[in-house]
């Protein structure tokens, strides 16, 4: 057997595989063997039927198979051995094989086209420098979040009458329309507010059901309805105040500190506004690094050329896709998009070649549990029942992994994994210059790249 890559372009080339009849011969006479052991035809006994009667009614479709599974290896292990930066998958030259005599079949010759992606070097110190945001919480956010806080974690009561600031809960009615909803009182329009204030529980309050709220979009949200069927209510409706609920503002003592962050963790308010800055800054890091990334993504592929064989691919993903699905109008208007991901996919092996990254069973196992874990909420932990939970979470990681009817759960963690694994590999030894900004800049600079 003779495989000859002819290259016509840096990225285009014909792969020809020359298939004598001795390379074939014996794997197809041993497989008719095989099926004449199994073959259960009227008139001969099990594992009798003579070979060449075989040979005569399925030989053929034998030696079809035979080559196919043939040319598969072959051209696998002449990529491989050769290392060939193939993309896409090799597309078979059916007019060349549509000329083979199956029926009189001696010495053969195949063809495949294949798109190659031209050579290229990553050294991430010759990347320009990519920027890292440190996201700090302002005075402002602080003394809002506290304030947030001290209503979360207040104390709730059912008072008697309403004031200002409690929630109504009732039925809003007009003739036979009625429904059952919660009417914030610090959203009412001045002239509601005279009406509610004071009120007590039972107490049915009439009104013009337009001029209920100060803002239209508060019936819109009280109602559950669109704008514009909101905007269509009209006349008097009626309210039965059935429950009033009124929640009050948390002290900053001891107990709202435990509430916030776990018993003990802080005991004084300066160490409660520096641990509230350290959570929303932490909450921030995740984000500056989610933009991290996408930035360092955007360099890698910008700063490092790769040849692509664009006319080939976009053949390739019209031929592979399933009949119809797409037009090639389609495939050209996504194309720059997939040419980004299929460079980003070069480079990361690259790096991951070159840094000699792999992922083992361990690891796939241990971000299969902390996804597991962060659907759980924060129901594990350390002992007692958490201690159960993450043996329920280990069960569950391990089915994940090892469910017969979903092979993909595997890939898919362990393109997780490996990608991760890059790109903390990248962070540490890529240039990055930091700046530190407050959330507000932060959006409008993420906002921009998007």
């Amino acid at each position: 057997m003779n495989v000859v890559l002819t290259k016509d372009t840096n990225t285009h080339g014909i792969i020809t595989i020359d298939i004598a009849t001795t390379d074939y011969k014996a794997s197809v006479d041993k497989q008719v063997k095989e099926t004449a052991k199994k073959a259960n035809l009227k008139g001969f006994r099990p594992g009798k039927v003579p070979a060449g009667l075989i040979h005569k009614l399925y030989g053929k479709s034998i030696l079809i198979d035979e080559i196919n599974n043939l040319l598969s290896k072959t051209i696998t292990d002449y990529i491989r051995e050769n290392k060939l930066p193939v993309v896409g998958d090799p597309m078979p030259n059916l007019e060349k094989a549509n000329d083979v005599n199956w029926d009189n079949a001696g010495d053969m010759s195949f063809e495949y086209e294949v798109g190659l992606a031209s050579e290229f070097d990553v050294d991430l110190t010759n990347i320009p420098a990519i920027k890292s945001y440190e996201i700090l919480a302002t005075d402002k956010e602080v003394d809002e979040t506290i304030a947030d806080l001290i209503v979360r974690f207040g104390q709730e009561s059912s008072p008697e009458t309403v004031e200002i600031g409690d929630m109504l809960f009732g039925d809003l009615v007009q003739g036979e329309y009625t429904l059952s909803t919660g009417i914030p009182t610090k959203q009412l329009s001045e002239t509601a507010q005279a009406l509610f204030v004071g009120q007590a529980k039972d107490a049915v309050v009439s009104f013009d059901i337009q001029t209920l709220f100060a803002e239209a979009k508060s019936l819109k949200l009280a109602t559950s309805k669109t704008e514009e069927e909101a905007a269509a209510m009209m006349g008097d409706y009626t309210f039965k105040i059935e429950n009033i609920s009124r929640t009050a503002s948390a002290e900053m003592n001891q107990e709202f500190f435990d509430k916030v962050f776990g018993p003990e963790t802080v005991s004084t308010e300066e160490e409660f506004k520096a641990k509230l800055v350290e959570t929303l800054q932490e909450n921030y890091k995740r984000e500056a690094e989610f933009l991290l990334d996408d930035d360092i993504v955007k360099g890698l592929t910008a700063n490092i050329a790769i040849e692509l064989p664009d006319d080939f691919l976009k053949k390739w993903l019209l031929d592979s896709q399933e009949a119809g699905k797409f037009t090639i109008e389609d495939i050209e208007n996504d194309y720059a998009k997939f040419a980004k991901d299929l460079r980003w996919t070069l480079i990361k092996n690259r790096i991951a070649e070159n840094a000699d990254i792999k992922v083992d069973y361990s690891e796939l196992m241990e971000k299969t549990k902390e996804m597991f874990r962060s659907q759980f909420g924060n129901m594990v932990g350390s002992g007692g029942l958490d201690d159960q939970m993450e043996g329920i979470i280990e069960k569950v990681a391990t089915n994940y992994l090892t469910d017969k009817e979903q092979k993909g759960n595997v890939q898919n963690m362990f393109n997780r994994v490996y990608s991760d694994k890059v790109m903390s590999y990248v962070r540490q030894n890529i240039n990055v210059s930091k700046e530190s900004v407050d959330a507000e800049t932060f959006k409008t600079i993420a906002s921009a790249e998007i």
